[in-house]
């Protein structure tokens, strides 16, 4: 059964909500983290907050477009447990699985979205298609890390 406009909007303001509360966690992680075997997860992490900005003002003006209204900080929720800084500012691999935790979710998401969009919103179709790209290939690079990281 095809989605609703109302239903598609509804998993857009998640998918903006998750984009979201991926920055606020990729700032504080990328500034919280400390060591030498920090540093290129930092950077990561600091060069991902523009993408995943880039993604929430995709999925924002896409809301806008279809009439809905795009959430301010009151009507976000946040959920992101696993992404949270560690109490242990060196604790890399930690904070490596909250990202891969992170994009897990995304991806499942944006999957959820593309197929509810199929023959409904091609428009909202091909943005989540292309934002699923990029969530793979982050996926991709932190699965890299975790094995470097986790190597003995």
């Amino acid at each position: 059964m095809p989605a609703t406009k109302e239903e598609i909007i509804a998993g857009l303001i998640q998918a903006y909500n998750m984009e979201v509360e991926t920055i606020v966690n990729y700032l504080a992680n990328s500034i919280h983290l400390d060591g030498v075997r920090a540093d290129f997860v930092k950077q990561a992490l600091t060069a991902d907050i523009q993408e995943e900005m880039t993604h929430a003002q995709q999925i924002g003006n896409r809301i806008k477009q279809l009439g809905g209204r795009i959430p301010g900080s009151q009507a976000l929720k946040m959920t992101q447990s696993d992404l949270q800084p560690p109490e242990d500012t060196t604790a890399v691999i930690d904070v490596i699985r909250g990202v891969l935790a992170a994009e897990e979710s995304a991806i499942r998401h944006y999957n959820e979205l593309i197929k509810k969009t199929d023959g409904v919103d091609y428009v909202t179709q091909d943005l989540m298609i292309s934002i699923l790209a990029n969530e793979e290939a982050h996926r991709q690079q932190f699965e890299g890390y975790l094995k470097e990281y986790t190597k003995s």
